[in-house]
């Protein structure tokens, strides 16, 4: 045959294994999910093992090829539903060597591990052992040169699959925000018992050599004690311990009494301190009415939480990525997440990391175990104690420094608003500032002049902010009210009650306002103050920052939503469900939400509605179910923003999907309103809302002292704190480079630069809508 017209024989298709391995956790399913759907788009095979490694081990059937609906309907599903199993084969070299022979003869040259330090160590041996695993099967005569051939390196991809968070180098781990749910949901119940008998309770908590689980607990359920393993009691806690709890309930009236222990506690000799001993001393020495409750395997259990499924759905497209990215030489990755952004990091680096802190914490070293913690481990390790404990003389600043914090919400109720508040209030209380709530916004404090009653200011005290630990919305008031509506009344209510910073929490209506403020400077010295956003809103619409609190309640909200109404869907096989979101001029959380829960379209208004794009998704659904012949979780949704578009609403959307489905599916539309912002903030919302206002307070504490000028000329006195990237900071409201004219689309009431935009591609890479167009998500993780 003529060379010139001998066939071109294709490239053989890349084949990417993905397993599960260690203890199970939230999340995982949706890693799988992510793996396969990002390989077949990307033109490679996609191969499930089951059972962890043993099914590595074991080979057969066990190895299964999977295709794109094999994995429908994953994202809701809790556990891992291609199993993991502890193997004790496969640490033996001969395991190993019968591994590699079933990878080999499946053609699997990559493998995707989702897992715990030990199962990605094991993976690593397994990748620097493949060149010599392949020469002893073809000297053993299991496999010839010509079947190895193609197969001289293995590439290795972590996934951290960990409801303990303890993997150095990452801020979260899949399935730890899911079990810190669970955890928080089982306190907040056992609140109302304890309040209603004056009862103690001990909860004990999982985590071994990690006691992130504990930490974020205590901090969002406003616990009296805690014991964590990286920085055990000091000796005499048990004084300390019943002396704080004596004050709290006695001083302070404090009708109930938590105490968080981790499972790994230990005091400084490294005996262990069990939920048992903490019961008996509460009672013996307080006589305390005490209880003790053991949490257990229910922290691992049910449904990831609108977090796990974005977070393993990024995670698992980024693996893939990595993988044909990868070259011979290049390390292992495992891939990470800081604070928003998605990275890949050496994976022995981040594992020694790890199996450093038990190192330094058996060697009694806690300082440098806390320290080799993710860098928020200690900071929110401080906060906690400021907020629990906010008796420390030695932190009161002098009489000169102290400063009257006024705070205020401002626009549409968020999860987080109360929780922010609280820890704004405790701080004060420890620094000796005095904390000054503005009831019902601007619109209350307008209200008030000199000369009428004083009621919408009033001082908080300890007891009334520390009830709000675990309640939504917000307990001042929160209104869409701006200052601009009267500038002179307020200017003379600053002055009145003598304003020496203003702390305001909100959504963009608070952006707005201390913009208003910061301009009016020029007119009024009593805005000469120093002005702080914390960005609390559902929208997540704020610029200066990728995060604001109540996006997590919400997206928590919507995706239990979404999962009832799948249920419902799949329930009658073939219908679709057009769920309308809430979000204003920003698609953030229809996006996100669509990322949650396996959307088949998101509709936003940054891309619009148009008549061409409907035809195509209804063409795309008449396909859909075509293929599903009858199957199983037939069920499919579609978000729309209640933005996207004046003309095809909703309902109109559903009317037209039913009409062209010719009979062949059905579609309904649900509105779940208001329900999005209602209900008791997520653990996430809780968390992030300490930290962040005890930054803000300590932001504008750092004006305390300054002549009023000198305030007005610096430009981070009217400042917003956000998220940017992998970075917690503040950015300047005025000057020439600050958000009001560089960031801010005062139009539509939204940053003119948003990160997640790009997420659009994710969602119709993996529900198929995109068919075979190639996405570039390079720019999500260069902006996350």
């Amino acid at each position: 045959m003529d060379p010139a017209t001998k066939p071109v024989v294709p490239p053989k298709k890349r084949r990417i294994g993905v397993l599960t391995s260690g203890g199970d956790a939230p999340g995982m399913n949706g890693a799988v999910r992510a793996v396969v759907r990002m390989a077949l788009h990307s033109d490679c095979e996609a191969y499930a093992v089951y059972e962890g490694y043993e099914g590595l081990v074991n080979g057969g059937n066990m190895i299964r090829q999977m295709h794109w609906e094999d994995v429908r309907g994953w994202l809701s599903r809790g556990g891992t539903l291609i199993g993991s199993a502890r193997s004790m084969a496969f640490r033996e070299r001969a395991g190993r060597l019968r591994a590699a022979k079933n990878m080999v003869l499946r053609g699997i040259d990559a493998l995707v591990v989702c897992g715990g330090d030990g199962s990605l160590t094991g993976a690593d041996v397994f990748r620097a052992e493949w060149p010599g695993l392949l020469k002893e099967l073809v000297s053993a005569g299991e496999l010839t040169e010509e079947q190895i051939k193609p197969y001289n390196v293995l590439n290795i991809v972590g996934l951290v699959g960990s409801i303990d968070n303890d993997m150095s180098g990452t801020d979260a781990t899949i399935g730890c925000y899911s079990s810190l749910t669970r955890i928080c949901d089982a306190v907040d119940d056992v609140f109302d018992t304890a309040f209603s008998h004056q009862r103690g309770f001990v909860i004990e908590v999982m985590g071994r050599h990690c006691g992130w689980l504990a930490l974020m607990s205590a901090i969002s359920t406003g616990a009296d004690w805690l014991f964590i393993p990286e920085i055990p009691p000091r000796d005499g806690w048990e004084d300390d311990m019943c002396a704080s709890i004596t004050k709290n309930r006695t001083e302070r009236g404090k009708r109930r009494t938590i105490v968080i222990v981790a499972e790994g506690a230990q005091d400084r000799q490294l005996n262990k301190i069990s939920s048992s001993t903490i019961k008996d001393i509460l009672t013996q020495r307080l006589g305390l009415d005490t209880r003790t409750t053991v949490l257990g395997h229910t922290q691992r259990g049910g449904a990831a939480c609108a977090y796990d499924r974005w977070l393993s759905t990024l995670q698992g497209v980024e693996a893939v990525r990595a993988v044909l990215d990868m070259t011979p030489t290049s390390p292992s990755p495992v891939i990470t997440i800081r604070e928003n952004k998605i990275m890949r990091t050496p994976l022995m680096e981040a594992v020694q990391a790890t199996k450093d802190v038990a190192a330094k914490i058996h060697a009694k070293d806690f300082e440098a175990a806390m320290t080799l913690r993710d860098p928020e481990f200690k900071e929110y390790y401080r906060a906690y104690l400021n907020t629990a404990t906010p008796d420390h003389p030695k932190m009161m600043v002098a009489q000169e420094k102290k400063m009257r914090i006024a705070i205020i919400h401002v626009g549409a109720p968020a999860g987080g608003m109360n929780q922010a508040t609280r820890a704004a209030v405790a701080y004060c209380l420890t620094r000796g500032h005095t904390a000054l709530a503005i009831h019902n916004g601007f619109p209350g404090l307008i209200r008030h002049h000199a000369d009428k009653p004083i009621s919408s200011v009033r001082e908080v005290q300890w007891l009334e902010s520390d009830s709000w630990v675990n309640e939504g919305g917000s307990d001042i008031g929160t209104n869409r009210g701006l200052p601009s509506e009267d500038m002179e009344g307020t200017a003379k209510c600053f002055e009145l009650y003598k304003f020496d910073a203003l702390f305001v929490v909100g959504g963009f209506e608070a952006f707005t306002a201390v913009s208003q403020l910061r301009k009016a400077r020029t007119q009024y010295d009593a805005f000469k103050i120093p002005m702080v956003v914390l960005p609390a809103t559902i929208s997540n619409n704020v610029p200066g920052t990728e995060y604001s609190l109540g996006s997590d309640t919400c997206l928590n909200t919507l995706i239990e939503f979404c999962d009832a109404i799948r249920q419902s869907a799949s329930s009658s096989r073939r219908r679709v469900f057009v769920i309308e979101t809430q979000g204003g001029q920003s698609g953030y959380i229809a996006t996100t939400a669509g990322l949650a829960v396996g959307a088949v379209a998101v509709y936003i208004p940054e891309e619009g509605i148009d008549i061409k794009m409907l035809s195509r998704d209804i063409d795309f659904l008449r396909d859909n179910f075509i293929r599903d012949k009858g199957a199983n979780r037939a069920g499919k949704i579609i978000l729309r923003n209640e933005c996207a578009s004046k003309t095809y609403s909703t309902q109109v959307i559903a009317d037209m999907i039913k009409e062209e489905a010719h009979g062949r599916f059905e579609s309904r539309s649900a509105v779940p309103g208001h329900f999005q912002q209602g209900g008791k903030p997520s653990p996430m919302d809780r968390v992030r809302a300490l930290r962040m206002a005890i930054k803000c307070m300590q932001h504008l504490e750092s004006y305390a002292g300054q002549s009023r000028e000198q305030i007005a000329a610096d430009d981070l006195s009217a400042a917003v704190i956000g998220v940017k990237g992998s970075q917690v900071l503040f950015s300047p409201m005025g000057g020439e480079t600050g958000l009001e004219a560089t960031e801010t689309d005062w139009v539509r009431r939204r940053p003119k630069s948003e990160f997640w935009l790009e997420l659009q591609d994710v969602v119709n890479v993996l529900s198929g809508r995109s068919g075979n167009r190639a996405v570039d998500t390079s720019v999500i993780y260069d902006s996350m």
